[in-house]
Parts: structure tokens; C-alpha cells; sequence
């Protein structure tokens, strides 16, 4: 997957491990660490929810890192056009870019789920 170096890719192989411990990509989020966290109290809902960052801090670091690399500009384009579209259509929307960056970091993590439980190569669109 473009952006994913080997060193990035072998640490979320790693920490993933099994992918079919998950029955969903929602339940690798959770594991990863990158779904809201729910604040609610009696009829108060918070507004502004944060990642739980509950999950493996060293699978979120490598997702980071590799989201990263994946929307930086090279000479002919970014490395992933499927994720720097993304990353851009959040900024567009009126995200900072450390939440667009986030939600980034999420996408990538739905496309390695669903790239690896299907066993399928990535095919960019």
C-alpha cells in the first residue's frame, strides 16, 4: 500500500496480529485505539469528543506515521491518491488538520482491514 514502508508495515502486522480476532473494522478502530470516546452524563451529551486512545498506542503511531507519508506532497503527486483526496476533502470541510490527519489515520486503518480480510492486494481508485 502506497505510503506504508516496510519498517511502518511489519509493526502493524505485528500488532494486529490475527486479523480475524475482529469481526469488523470497528472493533479494530477500538483496538487501535482511534474511535470516539463517548462522554454523556444523565441528558448531557459533550459536543466535542476526542480518539479514545485506549487501544495499542504502537499500532496508532505507525498508522500516524504512515498516514502521513502516504498525503505528503512528492514531485509527482502524493504517495497515496486515495488518502490525500481524503485528507483534503476533511480539510475542505473546515477540519484542523491534526483531526483531518486523524481521521486520515482511521481510513487507512478500514482500507488494511478490509485489504487483509479479504486477502486482495490494494487497488487505488
Amino acid at each position: 500500500m502506497p505510503g506504508v514502508g516496510d519498517i511502518t508495515g511489519s509493526v502493524i502486522l505485528a500488532e494486529i496480529g490475527d486479523i480475524k480476532r475482529f469481526p469488523g473494522s470497528k472493533q479494530l478502530s477500538a483496538f487501535a485505539g482511534l474511535d470516539a470516546s463517548v462522554f454523556e452524563s444523565g441528558t448531557f451529551t459533550a459536543s466535542r469528543n476526542r480518539i479514545s486512545k485506549r487501544g495499542s498506542s504502537y499500532l496508532r503511531t505507525a498508522l500516524y506515521q504512515a498516514t502521513v507519508a502516504a498525503v505528503s506532497q512528492q514531485r509527482n503527486g502524493p504517495r497515496n491518491p486515495t488518502l490525500s483526496r481524503y485528507y483534503q476533502q476533511k480539510l475542505a470541510e473546515g477540519k484542523p488538520q491534526k483531526v483531518a490527519l486523524i481521521a486520515t489515520c482511521h481510513k487507512l486503518l478500514r482500507m488494511i482491514f478490509g485489504v487483509w480480510s479479504n486477502n486482495r492486494p490494494f487497488a487505488a481508485l
